[in-house]
C-alpha cells in the first residue's frame, strides 16, 4: 500500500509555498502550530481560541487541509478552543509515513491525534471526507468525542457519475477569469471556486500523489452504534448522494440524531451557507 506524498521535492516546495502564503493571507489571528505524532506520521494541526473548555476539532474534506476552514476561525473561536486539521495523507503540512488502509485505520489515526491533544470531550467537525472519518472513528474508537456535526458527509452513496462530473466542472471553473467566476459557480453548483486563495493552493497541490482509501458505505450496524449528540446537515442538492434518502435512513437507525437538509445548497454546503454552518456548530458544542 502507497503513501500519499508529493511526486518530488520541487512539487514539495513549490506546494509549501502556495501554503504558507495562504496560511498567512487568510489566518491572520493568534493561532499555534503544533506538529502531532502518530502511527502513520506527523499531523500538523492549528489551535486558536480560549485555551480552557472541550474544543472544537474541525476535519476537511477530501485534497483540502485546515485552511478549508478560514471563514470559520474568528466567529468560533469566541466561544470554544478551535483546533484545525491537516489530515494525513492529504496535501497540507501533515507528513504521512504508514498507509491508512480502511476507516478502522482512520479511526485509530484520529484517535491518537485527539489523544496526544489530550482531547477527553471533542465536538468534532467534518466535511465531506473529514465527516466519514469522525463517522468511522466514533464507530469504531468512541470515547473522546462529546458531539459530531458532520457537514454533507461522504459514507452513504458510491459516488457516481454526477459527483464526478461535478467534480470536474468545478476545477475546470476555477482555472476559468476571476470575472466569470461567479457565474460558473452558479452553472455548476460549487461556490468553493470562488475561494481564490484557496484555488491556488489546490492547484499548486496537484504534485500530490494521494493514497487514502476512498470512504466506504457504513452499514446499517455501523451507523446504530452512534451514541453521541450527532447533527448532520446536507446539501439539498449535493452531487455526492441523495439527502432525502440519507435523511430517511438516518431518521430509521440513529433517530437521537438531528438531521437538517439546507434548502438551496449543495455538497460545497461549508461555502455555500458559512454563517449557517457556523451557528449550528456552536449550537452542536453547547457555546
Amino acid at each position: 500500500m502507497r503513501i500519499g506524498e508529493f511526486k518530488n521535492a520541487q512539487a514539495r516546495d513549490r506546494f509549501q509555498v502556495a501554503y504558507d502564503r495562504t496560511l498567512a493571507e487568510l489566518w491572520q489571528g493568534p493561532r499555534t502550530a503544533l506538529d502531532i505524532p502518530t502511527s502513520f506520521g506527523v499531523t500538523r494541526v492549528h489551535r486558536a481560541g480560549p485555551q480552557s473548555g472541550e474544543p472544537i476539532v474541525l476535519l476537511p474534506g477530501a485534497g483540502g487541509n485546515s485552511l478549508m476552514w478560514h471563514r470559520y476561525i474568528a466567529p468560533l473561536a469566541q466561544h470554544r478552543t478551535v483546533i484545525t486539521v491537516d489530515t494525513i495523507g492529504e496535501p497540507g503540512a501533515s507528513m504521512q509515513t504508514a498507509p491508512v488502509g480502511d476507516g478502522r485505520d482512520g479511526a485509530v489515526w484520529l484517535d491518537e491525534l485527539l489523544a496526544a491533544l489530550e482531547v477527553t470531550a471533542g465536538h468534532v467537525v467534518g466535511c465531506s471526507y473529514g465527516g466519514w472519518l469522525a463517522l468511522s472513528h466514533q464507530i469504531h474508537r468512541p470515547g473522546r468525542t462529546a458531539s459530531l456535526t458532520l457537514v454533507d458527509p461522504a459514507g452513504f452513496a458510491v459516488p457516481g457519475r454526477r459527483f464526478y462530473t461535478w467534480v470536474i466542472a468545478g476545477g475546470l471553473a476555477a482555472m476559468a477569469p476571476r470575472p466569470l467566476r461567479p457565474r460558473l459557480a452558479r452553472l455548476v453548483g460549487n461556490s468553493a471556486i470562488l475561494e481564490y486563495e484557496l484555488m491556488g493552493m489546490m492547484r499548486a497541490s496537484m504534485g500530490f500523489r494521494r493514497a487514502l482509501p476512498p470512504a466506504q458505505v457504513l452499514s446499517d450496524d455501523e451507523l446504530r452504534r452512534l451514541s453521541v449528540p450527532t447533527l448532520f446537515l446536507l446539501g439539498a442538492r449535493s452531487a455526492l448522494h441523495d439527502s432525502s434518502e440519507v435523511a430517511d435512513r438516518l431518521g430509521r437507525l440513529v433517530p437521537s440524531a438531528r438531521v437538517e437538509i439546507v434548502p438551496g445548497t449543495g455538497h460545497a454546503l461549508p461555502t455555500d451557507q458559512p454563517a449557517l454552518v457556523a451557528e449550528r456548530i456552536l449550537d452542536a458544542a453547547g457555546r
